[in-house]
């Protein structure tokens, strides 16, 4: 197979592997009457595990699989999530019963956060350096495409079984693995592979999960509850104590080094509040269409998937060469301020009249640009910042980050609309003006981003090379341009 028809190949396979994980995210909200009926089940509270269940999984685990797929192969990884995901998809096909499929999803939760790290560490070892950004702005574009159709096509499949949304995925893995075994190569950090820190990462999952739960439950509990704050303290003190082992461990989970590169840590705080917005947009607006003007579930997907559509198309034709020229600071804070604007738009324009040509519609194609041009700069920014020994490690910080930003700005949503009137705007508007203050907020973060692209440079790249870590091949923590890790079989 020639070169380029391999890379395109490649790229396919990892982008698809974020395109599932992040489908699921999504598609299953439509379906919550199917499941009410088909379960009995009229608690709202109840049913909301099928997706918390996953949001949990999704969020807490990419580091420790991140890791382990550093030490002891990155394919290997991918191939596990990959074939987990897909047998949990069909566990949840089959659920006989409410808890079956919570169960199911945790599982399915717990392949996707596999493949997130994985995928995009494959990528990065398989893409030559003049070429990573436009690959990266690619895998990443998938995810953006994934989140605005997951409404329709969730929609589609429900009329006719909601069991479709989960097997649509098992077709998806299997080609996607047959692919992935011709066309991957196994790879990992040089060296004999380290002892995994099992309390290391037992206190992180546990920190990040608690933390979720108490994101994802304040809207029910209340954000003032003793379980609420039970969990949010007892998170962030099982986090805390993580990053002082971390500091101690001879062979940490997170090497921390990596936060002292100023690309590396910027990004990561940036995509945390840019997604924080991102997700508070997704609710919002199906809650504006479906609730607030009365559309149909399909209609409404319909109507969001253009800002899907755009997203992809400004990351995979312009974000990369636009951060190439001008430097990742700039596009990224570019990217968030438009997107802030947008949210203006919508928090002085909308009103409880459907108007979506001359309302939604521009707003949402300048918000859409605005992702478009952030997104894979974020995720450019973190990977271009990256020893080759922990590609996989450092691309689960960015899907950590992405997902906690998701759930706290769904919570955020879900704060600010409670106690609006039915059928009264202020709700939102008060969601808008949330969305443009994150942006704002990941806008000036974005201008602590190193300059233009170029190689990682300080601690983050020593990291690789000190007592008691294994050493990559000479120059290959230098930068994410390289030589890869060392190859396996």
């Amino acid at each position: 197979m020639r070169a380029d028809a391999r890379l395109r190949w490649v790229l396919l396979v990892t982008s698809a592997a974020t395109f599932v994980a992040s489908l699921d995210l999504f598609v299953v909200n439509v379906a919550f009457g199917d499941l009410q009926r088909e379960f009995h089940q009229p608690d709202p509270a109840a049913l909301s595990w099928v997706l918390n269940g996953y949001t949990i999984a999704l969020a807490a685990l990419p580091i420790p699989f991140g890791r382990f797929a550093d030490s002891y192969g990155r394919l290997r990884g991918f191939v596990a999530g990959m074939a987990l995901f897909a047998a949990a998809s069909v566990m949840c096909a089959a659920a006989p019963s409410l808890t079956w499929l919570i169960v199911a999803r945790v599982i399915q939760g717990v392949g996707a956060a596999a493949l997130l790290p994985t995928s995009l560490g494959l990528l990065l070892g398989e893409f030559p350096p003049r070429r990573r950004p436009a690959a990266v702005a690619s895998w990443a574009a998938t995810g953006s495409v994934a989140a605005a159709f997951g409404m329709p096509v969730g929609a589609l499949l429900t009329r006719l079984d909601w069991r479709l949304i989960f097997l649509v995925n098992v077709p998806i893995v299997v080609v996607t693995l047959l692919v992935a075994r011709r066309v991957l190569g196994e790879s990992r950090a040089a060296g004999t592979p380290e002892r995994p820190d099992l309390v290391g990462t037992g206190l992180l999952t546990a920190g990040i999960a608690l933390v979720t739960l108490g994101l994802v439950q304040a809207g029910d509990w209340g954000w003032a509850a003793p379980a609420t704050l039970a969990a949010l303290v007892g998170g962030l003190v099982a986090v805390a104590v993580f990053l002082r082992r971390c500091v101690r461990h001879p062979a940490p989970l997170l090497e921390l080094d990596l936060f002292r590169d100023r690309r590396f840590s910027a990004a990561a705080g940036a995509t945390l509040l840019m997604f924080a917005g991102f997700g508070a947009l997704l609710l919002a607006m199906v809650l504006l269409l479906t609730d607030l003007w009365r559309q149909d579930v399909l209609t409404a997907g319909l109507e969001v998937a253009p800002s899907g559509i755009a997203a992809a198309i400004v990351s995979t034709l312009a974000a990369a060469r636009l951060g190439a020229r001008v430097g990742y600071r700039a596009t990224g804070a570019v990217g968030c301020l438009l997107f802030a604007v947008s949210a203006l738009v919508y928090r002085f324009a909308i009103t409880a009249t459907p108007d979506y040509a001359r309302v939604i519609l521009p707003a949402e194609i300048l918000g859409a640009v605005g992702i478009g041009l952030v997104i894979p700069t974020l995720a450019a920014a973190i990977s271009a910042s990256l020893p080759a020994a922990r590609r996989a490690t450092g691309s689960a910080v960015f899907a950590m980050s992405r997902q906690l930003g998701t759930v706290l700005g769904v919570s955020a949503t879900v704060a600010l609309m409670a106690g609006a009137a039915h059928g009264s705007v202020a709700g939102y508007q008060r969601v808008w003006v949330f969305i443009a203050v994150a942006e704002a907020a990941a806008a000036a973060v974005c201008l602590a981003l190193a300059g233009p692209p170029g190689p990682a440079t300080g601690p983050a790249v020593a990291a690789a090379g000190r007592p008691g870590r294994p050493a990559e091949a000479p120059g290959a923590g230098a930068a994410i341009g390289g030589p890869v890790s060392e190859p396996v079989g």
